[in-house]
């Protein structure tokens, strides 16, 4: 029996382990239905290729997608579609799985304005035979290619430069910044560099200037300028790109106009110039004057020099003005030698002056030397020739040629006429005064020498002005006259030598007349009544026109224009209208006749004027009387009616129209009105005044003239009010106030004034005029003073009040009122200087005053005495209390204070008293300086300097060095030496020769041009600065030396080829050659060298390198090389001339020494969780010292690989910008560290690094920052306010980092809807250095709003007047969800009144409730059946060895990448991310068109931090120790996986009690999760074998009341058949005794595996309207011990209640459910995101 149930048994086991395996296959063969869709290479999930702009329609893009499965029937297995395809750049070949480029009728151009730089699109999978759906992105980056030519930024550019500017000078730096060429490229192909071409326009123009730096443009002097040769250069300069491949660079040319600028390089020279040979010289200028004998000096000077004695710099454009220098004059030498004692030149306006009346007898004519030179110390000075004659001694007094003149000028002549000789007007009127002294003449001999005389008028000098010089003088002109109010000017002319005076003679001028008068009538128009019985011939009118203007210009002649239909005729020299002949007038005609009035000037000056004439015919006779409209008239008249105003028409009607006259009869006594007497209208006649009468009762009369020919009528006139009246002050106020000084709101005195006009323009108010912020005045006129007066500042005020009335235009009165503020004692002494400094000379006796202090007490009463107030100077000093002076009491020794280490300066404080007041005394500082005596004078070392000059020697060539040394303390003014000429004692040699005053360096003033050999003697003086000024002089001998003696260099520049910077000692540069005869050269560098940089061999001229050379520092040199005989060199002596002296130009060669600098050792960025792809970060700058390509950088990261070796981000080349390359969703606290590595010469070169730290964050970590300003202010100063907000935020957390996340218009509103483009939302966050993440945002805030008043302040020079931070307030997303939060809780409140309701009212409901129980029951085992899932295979479909599980979590949900770690083996934590969006069928309910993405996991090693809550699976956040590591994870799903072989440990369980679950060794109760009664679950999510997520999507039932129950699913459940083996029967029920087991819907068992796994969950089928629901929960603890105890043996799991117990892969029939209701925070609510509505009703592991 034994054996046969052995065999049984082994039978049994076979035939399970053969129905398993079967199972196992047929699952296989179903797995590669879920293959489909997905990609069948390795690696990232997007594809990502590269394109070149421009690129041809058609280009395929992507070859192959390598998507798994058949696109095309038959057979076919998924389905693609293009997605995203914005502007349709994309062409999809599904069959093919290959993409092309769509550029039909347009271009891909990488550069703006289009800027395609990436193109996204996404290929959707269908999977035909599971219908799921996968996203695979396709990410195109459009390469840039070299199509964009450079662009100067400007037509043309301009500098200007000083002829003067030394070679190799930057002069033009233009091209900087935008503001050269730029090229819209990217890269090399942007970059560019400029240089010099040659100009065909302009040839020498490219030799001038050179590029100095080719990439920045910058633009050097190559050679000298000169102003007068040439005054402006047109330099063509090319930009070109820096493209890799030369041929394929592009060029842009434009034109640089270089001026040139005058500098000072010439001398002055004397005018008038005439020039020599059309050359640049002057021919020698004599200037001439002549004074009589024995004439005192006071009567001739200054002397009439012809010509004027001037001078004028030949640099006559040195730009700006304010830099000419002026000029000065001297007399160098004259004939006879004593001409100083009679004559002297004034230094600067070259006036001459005698100084002494001087003898013909002695002497008849000086000849003098007079020069011209610079004031600014110019070595060039002119010179010219003075000739002085003597005349004899004046004794005849001048005479005029004519005894009266007779002059003419024109009315009309402008100013500056000349006064004609006849009145034709074709002559000047000319003027002689003669003298015999000068010239005597015969009669009829005409004069030829000009008396110099002085003519004056004694009359109209403002009218009338003679020209000051010349033999004939001219009247001209000085005002306009008019002849109308003047027609003659007679006034007399004297003439004066300066000692006698001629005969007044007499000039008239007559004015001619102009016609500048228009004939005018009296009447603009004329009214006239004629009848019907007149005569031809009888007069009508006489008009008359008058005109000022005489002659033919005053003629007036008459015509009639227009109007008199021939029947009137006028006189057109009288004026006198007629009835023309033949003409009978007929009543009721009426005429308007257009008279001109004509002067008889010349046509084209002829002028006119016009009048109208009317004229009406009556009838002769009349026989009834008129009548009247209205017996009595009514009306209203403002009394500021204008006189004159028409008022009413009282016209009457006469039946035989005779002519009717009006009169006033009674009620206008004052003459008020004027009545017409022929028209009846009422005319104002004189002003009215409400005021005086206020109504008027006319009566008025009308009558033709016959007798009972008169009616009357009543005119009533009320006079209505206007505002004519100023209100008036009471004369008896007073104007005279007094007010005590510093007390506010103290009264002064009132006012009073009245209005005598009616209603608002009678009310009178009162204001202040000029001093309204002192004073305040009250309605009732009432004076107080505003703010506290100060009567030592002002003591008096002249206070204008003004009084209006209430009128819209109010009328003004004021008053002007004299208020004296009256004295208290509210001042201290204040002295005239705060500080005090005098200078006492040493050694001074005692008594001595040295200064004298004055304190003045600005109150009225006081009494200021003096004090010392420090007590160490009483010792040394003595204050009168009474005068204030200050005087030594001992005395004072400049060594000894010295000595004593007071120095020479001693500072004590004194005070100004108030002898009884009760004000603290005033104070100021005194310092003493003591002064050292001057005790020695400068002692030359040498009495006698020699020194050798070339004959052609150039201005500043040094000559020799004097020295001299004083024997003063040092630093004492009295111990510096300065240096001069001594002009007097060599006066020609100072003129060619100078020292400077500060180096004693003897040098020539001009280009030498003198004999060999001639020996020039020039005496020097040495000064110091002491007190007294003390000099001592020597002599120094210069010779002229043979030009056989003078080497000659080969060229007179040297340029050699450029040094390298690395160049070693010793490295040759070039040689330099010069020539002489039988002579051995000794060669020198002079100048350029003085930082030793070079040196020569004195004997070959080889130059060579004695420093290291760096050319960051300089890049070039100019060295000035002399030539000397070996005989002047043993001499001691120098002779530098223009042929032993050369320049030599060396440039120096950059090389990459040195390395890339960053601007920082640590870069902090901060990116958000919604940050897209290949968004800016931050920037990168690094910079080098290097130019050209060697500080042209290229930039790299170094960035720990991820597991899925995907970069984070990324940095662009040559910009050295980072950008994201990956999203961030779900990782907010985050963050990444990583190395940023910069080379110059594009890579190539040297290196260097910098760590870089970027955060991530969310609105929760941000502030608003609010202002006033616009957005587009805050975007230009957005650096300056971050700077700000940063210092405040580093004050409290050193180092942080404030980093601007957007700036937009301010959103307000109850959602934030509204937007204020006038104010600004500037949203920032800051990064903690230490912890890398973000301040949190309460933080944050405190940070800012605790400072908010220092950090307007500091915003207020950026922000501008009004320009301030009004609130700091959190984004706006986090006062949306508080606010949804709120208005769940209302909702929730109304919820649940409303379900008592339909609890109350539905009971009757509860009894069809209990007559479906069993169709409920029945649909409960169906969910219960259809509900499972198997377990999840690993990828390929092969299962793991029995002995070998899978190696972590990730590996059996099909995802072994997850494992990968970086460097060791890393603990991951399950996230929703799992729960991959791009596998899920459409109808899972998920928005597609949200972004997710697979590689969204926390790497805890990387910093990585868990948000609370991701999705409904509660996700626990890690506990960290002080170094940020995981420690311990608590409560939630997790996963340790430390090995491979390693077993593994899973545990899930589910309290039935609080309804909560947890993982781990130990669970906690953690919050409880309730499930919401009637929640919209949308279906159920399942974990397919190959790790794939799986949602069905529940249709809706509008007419089943539980329709929110996840079982009610019908027929949605069969498609769970596709995605795993589910066994139709139950499990067999195995049973043990003892053990207790109760069974319900379903049985457990248990297998044998070495992987201890307990799965402990809880049924998920019931209705979800009911909470009451009976639940049946598996694997208690106590079952999960009794499981534990036999793990290797054979039997069932038993438990109180319902349980499983199933090995790691064996399949389980089980589901869970868990609903989550947990009150979400501010935060957990943002993580929500879109699985807020995920259900997982059943997890297989």
């Amino acid at each position: 029996m034994r054996r046969g149930w052995w065999l049984v048994r082994w039978l049994g086991t076979g035939m399970a382990i053969l129905s398993l395996l079967t199972h196992s296959w047929g699952q296989d063969t179903e797995d590669w239905q879920y293959e489909e869709c997905k990609l069948s290479r390795p690696g990232p999930p997007a594809t990502i290729v590269t394109i070149d702009e421009e690129s041809p329609n058609g280009t395929v893009l992507v070859g192959n997608m390598q998507i798994n499965g058949r696109p095309q029937d038959p057979g076919r297995t998924i389905s693609l579609l293009l997605l995203d395809n914005y502007d349709y750049w994309v062409i999809l070949d599904p069959t093919r799985q290959r993409l092309y480029l769509n550029s039909t009728g347009r271009v891909l151009d990488r550069d703006p304005p289009n800027s395609i730089t990436t193109i996204v699109v996404q290929i959707q999978c269908t999977n035909e035979l599971v219908g799921t759906i996968i996203l695979h992105e396709v990410r195109i980056v459009v390469r840039d290619k070299n199509d964009n030519t450079p662009r100067f930024q400007q037509p043309r550019y301009y500098v200007a430069v000083n002829e003067l500017t030394p070679v190799g000078t930057t002069i033009f730096t233009g091209f900087a910044g935008n503001n050269g060429a730029t090229d819209i490229d990217d890269g090399p192909n942007g970059h560019i560099e400029y240089s010099i071409l040659y100009n065909p326009n302009d040839p020498a123009s490219n030799g001038t200037v050179s590029v100095a730096n080719t990439l920045s443009g910058h633009i050097t002097l190559a050679e000298r300028l000169n102003y007068e040769e040439r005054t402006r250069y047109l330099v063509l300069v090319q930009a070109n790109d820096r493209a890799p491949y030369p041929p394929n660079r592009r060029t842009a040319t434009t034109t640089l106009t270089v001026d040139v600028l005058d500098g000072d390089d010439l001398g002055p020279m004397f005018l008038p110039c005439v020039l020599v040979n059309n050359t640049r010289d002057c021919n020698p200028i004599t200037y001439h004057v002549a004074i009589p004998e024995f004439t005192e000096p006071s009567k001739l000077n200054p002397l009439n020099v012809t010509p004027s004695i001037r001078a004028v710099d030949m640099d006559r454009n040195i730009q700006p003005p304010s830099d000419r220098p002026g000029i000065h004059y001297f007399i160098l030498v004259g004939h006879p030698n004593t001409y100083p004692e009679y004559f002297s030149l004034n230094r600067t306006t070259a006036e001459l002056h005698v100084l002494q009346p001087i003898s013909r007898d002695v002497y008849q004519r000086f000849t003098l030397i007079i020069k011209a030179e610079q004031d600014n110390g110019h070595p060039l000075p002119a010179y010219a020739d003075l000739i002085i004659e003597i005349l004899d001694e004046n004794n005849q007094a001048p005479y005029f040629q004519f005894a009266t003149y007779q002059g003419y000028v024109s009315e009309s002549s402008p100013v500056g006429t000349t006064i004609s000789a006849s009145a034709n007007l074709t002559a000047p009127l000319g003027v002689i005064a003669l003298d015999n002294d000068i010239e005597e003449l015969d009669p009829g001999e005409t004069p030829t020498k000009d008396p110099m005389v002085k003519i004056t008028l004694n009359d109209y000098t403002t009218i009338f002005g003679l020209t000051p010089t010349g033999l004939i003088r001219y009247l001209r002109l000085l005002k306009p006259v008019d002849r109308e109010k003047q027609m003659t000017y007679t006034f007399t002319m004297v003439s004066s030598d300066g000692v006698q005076q001629s005969i007044p003679v007499t000039v008239n001028i007559l004015v001619l007349d102009a016609n500048d008068n228009t004939p005018t009538f009296p009447e603009v128009s004329y009214s006239v009544e004629v009848f019907t019985d007149m005569q031809q011939g009888e007069t009508v009118l006489q008009l008359t026109a008058a005109d000022a203007d005489e002659g033919l210009n005053g003629l007036v002649t008459y015509e009639i224009l227009a109007g008199a239909q021939g029947d009137f005729i006028i006189n057109n020299r009288t004026g006198r209208i007629t009835v023309a002949p033949g003409v009978t007038l007929t009543v009721g005609r009426s005429y308007a006749l257009t008279v001109k009035a004509s002067d008889n000037a010349p046509e084209t000056q002829r002028r006119s004027s016009i009048t109208t004439v009317y004229i009406e015919v009556l009838p002769p006779n009349n026989q009834s009387p008129p009548r009247f409209p209205l017996f009595t008239y009514s009306l209203e008249v403002s009394e500021a009616m204008r006189i004159g105003a028409i008022l009413l028409n009282l016209q009457a009607t006469d039946r035989e129209n005779d002519p009717i006259t009006y009169r006033i009869v009674s009620g206008d006594s004052q003459k008020v009105f004027n009545l017409s007497e022929t028209i009846g209208l009422l005319l104002l006649d004189q002003p009215l005044d409400r005021e005086t009468t206020d109504k008027y009762r006319l009566i008025v009369t009308a009558s033709d003239g016959n007798p009972g020919g008169t009616s009357t009528t009543t005119v009533n006139i009320v006079v209505t009010d206007v505002n004519d009246n100023d209100p008036k002050f009471n004369i008896t106020t007073p104007t005279n106030f007094t007010v005590q000084e510093e007390q506010a709101d103290l009264f002064i005195g009132e006012v009073t004034a009245t209005d005598p006009d009616a209603g608002p323009n009678g009310q009178v108010r009162y204001r202040i005029v000029n001093h309204p912020d002192l004073f305040t005045i009250s309605e009732n006129g009432s004076i107080y003073t505003r703010v506290p007066l100060d009567r030592e500042l002002r003591s008096q005020y002249s206070l204008v009040v003004e009084a209006s009335d209430g009128a819209v235009d109010p009328r003004r009165t004021s008053l002007t009122l004299s208020i004296q503020v009256t004295d208290i004692d509210d001042n201290s002494p204040m002295f005239s200087q705060q500080t005090y400094v005098v200078n006492v000379p040493e050694n001074s006796p005692v008594g001595t005053v040295v200064l004298k202090l004055s304190a003045v007490d600005s109150d009225l009463i006081s009494n200021v005495t003096y004090r010392i107030k420090t007590e160490s100077a009483q010792q040394l000093f003595s204050l009168n209390p009474i005068t204030g002076e200050l005087a030594v009491l001992q005395t004072l020794d400049f060594e000894n204070l010295a000595a004593m280490g007071m120095g020479a300066f001693y500072t004590f404080q004194v005070e100004a008293v108030d002898q009884g007041g009760v004000m603290p005394p005033g104070q100021a500082t005194v310092t003493v300086r003591i002064t050292d005596m001057n005790d020695f004078s400068p002692i030359f070392v040498q009495d006698l300097y020699k020194g050798l000059v070339a004959p052609n020697a150039e201005k500043g060539t040094v000559i020799t060095t004097v020295l001299a040394e004083d024997q003063d303390p040092p630093g004492t003014p009295a111990s510096f030496v300065r240096y001069r000429v001594d002009l007097d004692r060599s006066p020609y040699s100072g003129s060619i020769f100078d020292v400077e005053e500060v180096s004693g360096r003897v040098i020539t003033k001009v280009n030498l041009n003198e004999e060999p050999s001639v020996t020039f003697k020039l005496f020097v003086i040495a000064f110091d600065d002491g007190e007294p000024v003390k000099t001592n002089s020597t002599l120094v001998e210069i010779t002229v030396l043979q030009p056989s003696r003078i080497p000659i260099f080969t060229q007179e520049e040297y340029k050699f080829s450029p040094v390298s910077e690395l160049a070693p000692f010793g490295k040759r540069v070039g040689t330099i050659l010069a020539a002489a005869v039988n002579q051995t050269i000794f060669y020198s560098i002079v100048a350029g060298n003085e930082l030793g940089h070079f040196q020569v061999n004195n004997r070959t001229g080889v130059i060579s390198t004695a420093k290291p050379l760096d050319y960051e520092n300089v890049t070039s040199y100019v060295l000035r090389v002399q030539a000397d005989s070996m005989v002047v060199v043993m001499s001691n002596l120098r002779a530098p001339s223009k042929t032993n002296t050369a320049k030599v130009f060396i440039e120096v060669l950059d090389e990459n020494d040195h390395p890339p600098v960053f601007t920082r050792k640590l870069y902090i960025g901060g990116v958000t969780e919604d940050t897209k792809i290949f968004s800016s970060v931050l920037k990168i700058v690094a910079t080098d010292k290097d130019t050209g390509n060697y500080s042209a950088m290229a930039y790299r990261l170094i960035i720990p690989p991820t597991p899925e070796g995907q970069d984070s981000f990324v940095i662009e080349t040559y910009t050295g910008i980072i950008k994201s390359a990956m999203m961030f969703r779900n990782m907010r606290r985050s963050y990444f560290k990583f190395e940023v590595i910069a080379t110059d010469d594009y890579g190539i070169g040297l290196s260097s690094s910098a760590e870089v730290v970027v955060s991530v964050v969310n609105a929760l970590d941000m502030q608003v920052v609010v202002s006033t300003v616009p957005p587009t202010l805050v975007e230009e100063k957005k650096e300056e306010l971050i700077r700000i907000l940063e210092r405040h935020v580093q004050d409290q957390i050193p180092g942080a980092k404030v980093i601007v996340e957007a700036i937009g218009p301010r959103r307000h509103g109850d959602g934030f809807e509204l937007e204020d483009y006038s104010k600004t939302d500037l949203m920032v966050y800051a990064i903690d250095p230490l912890t890398n993440r973000a301040i949190s945002r309460q933080e944050l805030f405190k940070f800012l709003d605790g400072n908010v008043l220092d950090i307007n302040k500091e915003f207020q020079p950026h922000l501008g007047e009004g320009g301030r931070i009004l609130e700091i307030r959190s984004p706006d997303i986090v006062a949306s969800v508080k606010k949804a939060a709120q208005a769940v809780g209302y909702t929730e409140g109304a919820l649940l009144a409303l379900a008592i309701i339909i609890i109350l009212c539905c009971i009757p409901a509860i009894l069809i409730v209990m007559v479906t129980y069993k169709q409920f029951k029945e649909r409960q085992a169906e969910c219960a059946k259809t509900a499972r899932i198997q377990m999840a295979l690993p990828p390929g479909g092969k299962a793991p060895p029995a002995a070998a599980p899978s190696a972590n979590l990730y590996e059996e949900l099909g995802d072994n990448s997850m494992r990968r770690g970086y460097g060791r083996q890393q603990q991951q934590l399950l996230r929703p991310s799992l729960l991959r969006p791009e596998e899920l069928s459409m109808e899972s309910g998920i928005d597609p068109g949200q972004d997710y993405y697979t590689q969204d996991y926390y790497n805890y090693d990387q910093g990585y931090d868990l948000p609370q809550f991701g999705s409904r699976r509660r996700l626990i956040p890690p506990m960290y120790d002080e170094y940020g590591e995981v420690i311990m994870e608590d409560d939630g799903y997790y996963y340790s996986g430390p090995e491979t072989a390693r077993k593994k440990r899973i545990k899930l369980v589910v309290d039935r009690e609080n309804e909560t679950s947890s993982t781990g060794e130990e669970s906690t109760t953690d919050t409880q999760w309730n499930r919401p009664p009637n929640s919209n679950i949308n279906g159920n999510v399942y974990l397919a074998q190959n790790g794939s997520i799986v949602r069905t999507r529940r249709l809706p039932h509008p007419n089943n009341l539980k329709g929110g129950s996840p079982c009610r699913l019908g027929k949605q459940f069969k498609k769970l058949d596709k995605l795993g083996v589910t066994h139709e029967e139950p499990p067999p029920v195995i049973s043990i005794e003892g053990s207790g087991i109760n069974t319900e819907n379903g049985t457990g068992s248990c297998s044998p595996s070495d992987v201890d796994v307990n799965l402990n969950t809880r049924s998920s089928c019931g209705s979800l309207g009911s909470t009451n629901n009976e639940l049946k929960t598996f694997g208690s603890k106590t079952s999960i011990a009794k499981a534990l105890i036999d793990r290797n043996n054979i039997g069932p799991c038993v438990s109180d209640e319902q349980e499983t117990c199933v090995d790691n892969h064996k399949s389980s029939r089980e589901t869970l459910e868990c609903h989550s209701d947990h009150t979400l925070s501010d935060e957990d609510e943002l993580w929500m995101g879109p699985w807020n509505s995920l259900h997982i009703p059943m997890t297989k592991l």
